[in-house]
């Protein structure tokens, strides 16, 4: 059962505990009596089905077709002449169905008798009492009937408005939820052919070198492919595994480099069972293998992670080389504005990312929540 339907079911069942009420209010007035006047009673539940039929057209047909289509003005016509229709209509079908009993008038005998009698006695055949219009008590009826219209229909149009958004809210959230996945389905494999695409020219690169490193290689990243296949499918994977994959990659990176690279891997000794984003930090690495790592010079790349309370911090660093701006603009660009929308995706504003740079190394802090 989704929100958008529990929302309807809890809008049905208050609209049809507050008429329940209302339709006992004039039986619950006569409760003290000895017995029910059952015309009395009657013409009290003809007057609130009137507003009842009103309420019903107001949610019913007027609020779905007119004021959600945003069709103001017709709907507070259809709405208004609804409301003076049901304040007119209510008072004559009541005198219809319900018409005074004609009685004798009142008549004094006299002194000595200062009593009225007939008052209760049925008219006599042909008695038909002169008819006196009371235009005050008739224009009083005619205006609480609207004041009550008024009030049906505008809480009626407002219970009816806010579930409408909630409604509204929820298909929208839903709506970004499947964004969200779809945009983080892309990043993932955006991301990975821009990997594999760099390993495999390491690859490439070793098979003239050393043909068993070359195949221990492909073996290493064999064994990261089935890990971006079927452990990031979920858009989690635990802490572990994702090191894991951070190690394996490192090693295949330190087949192709020379000895004068220092990689440094410092992880926790006991890793937390928690669940992280995959490939949250491989394109920081990478970056760092790839502008900071030079064949001729000694250079170095240090990968550190740490845990503290609820959040997650890691630290790349890397020595700086000396390149040309064109091969900084040529090479720089896809991971890092990747890793920037997939943390905003996935966190939103709750992280923390800092790139510090001096004249010796590049310093990248990543702090991420958990739990």
């Amino acid at each position: 059962m989704n929100k958008s339907y529990k929302i309807e079911i809890i809008e049905f069942l208050l609209f049809g505990i507050i008429w329940m009420g209302i339709f006992s209010i004039p039986f619950f007035n006569q409760w003290g009596y000895s017995s029910l006047d059952w015309q009395k009673l009657l013409s009290e539940w003809l007057r609130i089905f009137g507003f009842f039929v009103l309420f019903i057209i107001n949610i019913g047909f007027l609020i779905p077709k007119y004021l959600i289509a945003k069709n103001y003005k017709t709907y507070l016509i259809y709405a208004v002449s609804l409301i003076i229709t049901v304040s007119v209509a209510g008072l004559f079908l009541n005198s219809i169905f319900f018409p005074a009993p004609l009685k004798m008038p009142p008549m004094n005998l006299g002194s000595g008798m200062p009593m009225e009698l007939g008052t209760n006695m049925p008219a006599p055949i042909g008695f038909r009492p002169e008819r006196k219009t009371d235009y005050d008590s008739i224009s009083l009826v005619v205006v609480a009937n609207f004041i009550i219209s008024i009030l049906i229909v505008g809480t009626s149009t407002t219970f009816k408005v806010i579930g409408q958004w909630l409604i509204a809210d929820d298909r929208r959230k839903d709506m970004e939820k499947e964004q969200l996945k779809t945009e983080l389905a892309f990043l993932r494999h955006q991301v990975s052919p821009h990997f594999f695409m760099n390993t495999l020219n390491n690859i490439h690169s070793l098979i003239d070198l050393n043909t068993e490193d070359a195949k221990d290689a492909v073996i290493r990243l064999s064994t990261m492919m089935r890990y971006l296949l079927y452990e990031t499918s979920q858009g989690h994977t635990s802490l572990k595994k994702e090191i894991g994959f951070i190690e394996s990659y490192i090693s295949l990176m330190q087949l192709r480099f020379s000895k004068h690279v220092t990689v440094e891997m410092d992880v926790p000794d006991g890793i937390p069972d928690i669940n992280i984003p995959p490939m949250l930090f491989i394109s920081l690495l990478e970056n760092s293998f790839k502008h900071g790592v030079s064949y001729q010079k000694d250079s170095f790349v240090i990968f550190k992670i740490e845990i503290n309370e609820n959040w997650l911090n890691c630290t790349i660093k890397n020595s700086k080389q000396n390149k040309t701006p064109e091969v900084k603009s040529k090479y720089s660009g896809i991971g890092l504005t990747n890793i920037k929308k997939s943390l905003e995706l996935h966190f939103g504003k709750n992280y923390l990312y800092e790139v510090e740079e001096s004249e010796t190394e590049y310093r990248v802090h990543l702090n991420v929540p958990f739990g």
